[in-house]
């Protein structure tokens, strides 16, 4: 088996005549770390991870700081966030739950239930 065929799937779609489409779990977790980081006020995963960085590590590396829970009716998101100092974290995580929902939905197909945030620090590079 390839690693591609041992990853945890989801079935979104299944027509007899044209085939199934089947969405990794690994795909979710990339769709909402992305979404997350494109959120003014974030400034990385938890695992350090940038979108300046998504280019040089590549995608899979958004999934760090993210954990999803697919089943078949819906989608429970964790994300552990990096937030960058002086912006006001409940309406910096609102927006995030906001985005990544949006992002899952309309890319999958599939309903979100939630979306956990856990803050793990705060950048204070930017402080006075």
């Amino acid at each position: 088996m390839t690693e591609a065929e041992n990853r945890s799937t989801h079935k979104v779609y299944e027509k007899e005549k044209i085939g199934e489409v089947q969405i990794a779990d690994e795909v979710v977790a990339i769709i909402a770390g992305l979404a997350a980081t494109e959120v003014e006020g974030v400034d990385s995963m938890a695992g350090n991870i940038t979108n300046e960085l998504v280019g040089k590590l590549g995608m899979r590396n958004l999934s760090k700081g993210v954990k999803v829970d697919v089943t078949e009716e819906h989608v429970s998101v964790d994300l552990s966030l990096n937030l960058k100092y002086g912006y006001n974290i409940p309406e910096v995580c609102e927006k995030v739950q906001e985005r990544v929902k949006t992002a899952i939905e309309n890319m999958t197909g599939l309903s979100v239930l939630d979306v956990n945030i856990k803050i793990a620090g705060v950048n204070m590079e930017n402080a006075r």
